[in-house]
């Protein structure tokens, strides 16, 4: 809770700088989801270990990485160098969990003074720039591609790329920023199913990415590898208000490979 003087006051009395609370949680670690500079100082003069992990593989830096704190992040990798050597039980590392935070300064320190490698995926196959892209940060994206040569068309373990993860998510600037700054081809198709942006929007029911996504060229009569239309994926969701303006924009209703027409999907 960031209480200086009980924390000293424990730690004089003999308190156990490590001791486990559920879940495995160190004092440290949760001292770095305060973002108190002198609490956690504190604990580590007393001989907190940074590189204790918790039942989910994060250990205090990770924790650290998703609050944000630059000031914390700096001290940590100077009273811990190798801190950052760490991936949780997924393999995502620090630097994907405060791209995806949009914990731009955070970012930047960890760009700075770590050695992560470009495009490093966890085990779904997302990579830093997926998840900035796919929560709307844009200017961590920006910055992956500038400092860390991400790569903007790199595919998830679906074969999915940014851009897919985006109409999923509705993150309409991130889509503008790929397609018109970045040059990403707005009909690319994931690897695994043959979906498009428009597809994936249509899914989820996101009838605003889908007007983004139609202003910037998409092909509304694009098919899976199934057969099926966005209407398909629109209705079979229930989303009525996508399924009728994606009607409105001269999508016709049509059969798949199964001989199903997306209106009575």
């Amino acid at each position: 809770m960031g209480h200086g003087d009980c924390v000293r006051y424990l730690l004089g009395r003999g308190a156990v700088v490590d001791c486990l609370k559920k879940a495995d949680w160190t004092p440290l670690m949760m001292a770095c989801t305060r973002k108190n500079l002198e609490v956690i100082q504190d604990l580590i003069d007393h001989g907190a270990n940074p590189l204790l992990k918790n039942k989910d593989g994060w250990n205090s830096f990770h924790i650290a990485s998703r609050e944000g704190d630059p000031a914390v992040l700096q001290y940590l990798l100077t009273a811990c160098p190798d801190a950052w050597k760490t991936e949780s039980n997924i393999k995502r590392t620090p630097l994907h969990t405060a791209a995806m935070h949009g914990c731009l300064e955070a970012v930047k320190v960890l760009l700075k003074r770590c050695q992560y490698e470009p495009d490093c995926k966890d085990r779904c196959g997302v990579t830093p720039f997926m998840d900035a892209i796919q929560c709307g940060h844009v200017d961590i994206a920006r910055l992956l591609l500038e400092k860390h040569e991400a790569c903007a068309s790199a595919e998830d373990s679906l074969g999915a790329q940014a851009l897919h993860r985006a109409a999923v998510t509705g993150q309409d600037e991130a889509i503008k920023f790929l397609v018109c700054d970045l040059g990403i081809d707005v009909d690319v198709r994931t690897r695994s199913a043959q979906l498009t942006a428009l597809h994936c929007a249509a899914k989820e029911g996101h009838t605003d990415t889908v007007k983004t996504l139609l202003a910037l060229g998409a092909n509304v009569d694009s098919k899976d590898e199934r057969g099926r239309s966005a209407l398909h994926l629109a209705w079979a969701g229930q989303h009525e208000a996508c399924a009728a303006f994606l009607l409105q924009s001269g999508l016709m209703d049509s059969k798949d490979l199964t001989e199903t027409l997306a209106s009575s999907s």
